[in-house]
């Protein structure tokens, strides 16, 4: 099985991670489109005539059968197209996890971290009017502008980036929030630190396991053996940060390159 996997950096390489733990028996293609980071400053026909090239790369480079768009952006912006161009292929979007947020709340107040451009989206509207039917609950939406910026440098721990946290957080604590959406891949990179800010009761919702779990689950519809290794490696576009790539995904022994697209 050959899995492609993209996004516009790092942040994808939360959901291989994810992938990592329960998809055995394959080759899995990472492009971390750096180049043209980030996707949420661009027009929505732009990111999709991002995501149309990448793809089409993806399969004429790997023969991949399996296409993850590890960035909510992307998805929201492309998936739809990407489905009718490439039927043959298994797609597979990302999309905010305000459904498990809805399910978990004590308080009935979740707070969504995201960028602008997901927020903004048609897919996220859609989603939000179909869930609130669930359960009544209050969203303490937030875009977080500069904050996969911060990511993609490594600046982690810095105080710059605890800083915007907080600021984010702090009305988010003030009301109740007990559930919080990481509506970006990159986010899951700063959990510890959203942690800190709101204490260790609160419950962060990311989607990199559901995306892996239905991964295996398509793949092992078409008779792939969930047997062997995974063998992974990384492509990117303009610069990256190298040591970030091993402290994701705690492995050494990926093939990292500089690829055009």
């Amino acid at each position: 099985m050959k899995v492609g996997v993209f996004d516009s950096g790092l942040g994808g390489l939360t959901v291989v991670s994810a992938i990592q733990e329960v998809f055995k028996g394959a080759e899995l293609f990472y492009i971390a489109d750096t180049a043209y980071a980030p996707y949420g400053g661009k027009t929505v026909q732009e990111i999709l005539n991002r995501c149309d090239n990448i793809t089409q790369y993806l399969l004429s480079n790997h023969g991949i059968e399996a296409l993850i768009i590890a960035c909510n952006t992307a998805t929201s912006a492309a998936i739809k197209h990407l489905r009718e161009k490439f039927p043959f292929l298994i797609i597979i979007g990302t999309e905010p996890g305000i459904k498990p947020a809805i399910l978990n709340t004590k308080t009935s107040h979740v707070g969504v971290l995201a960028t602008p451009a997901t927020l903004k989206g048609d897919k996220y509207q859609l989603l939000v009017n179909e869930l609130s039917n669930i359960k009544k609950v209050t969203l303490y939406e937030q875009a977080c502008i500069g904050l996969v910026e911060q990511i993609e440098k490594g600046e982690i721990n810095s105080s710059k980036t605890f800083n915007m946290l907080e600021k984010w957080l702090e009305p988010m604590k003030q009301n109740g929030v007990d559930t919080i959406v990481l509506g970006c891949t990159h986010y899951p990179l700063v959990d510890e630190i959203i942690k800190k800010i709101m204490g260790n009761d609160i419950t962060l919702i990311e989607t990199g396991n559901a995306i892996a779990n239905r991964l295996k689950l398509l793949s092992e519809e078409l008779g792939h053996k969930n047997q062997g290794k995974l063998k992974i490696s990384v492509c990117f576009t303009g610069e990256i940060n190298k040591q970030m790539i091993e402290k994701i995904l705690k492995n050494k022994n990926i093939e990292v390159r500089k690829c055009t697209i």
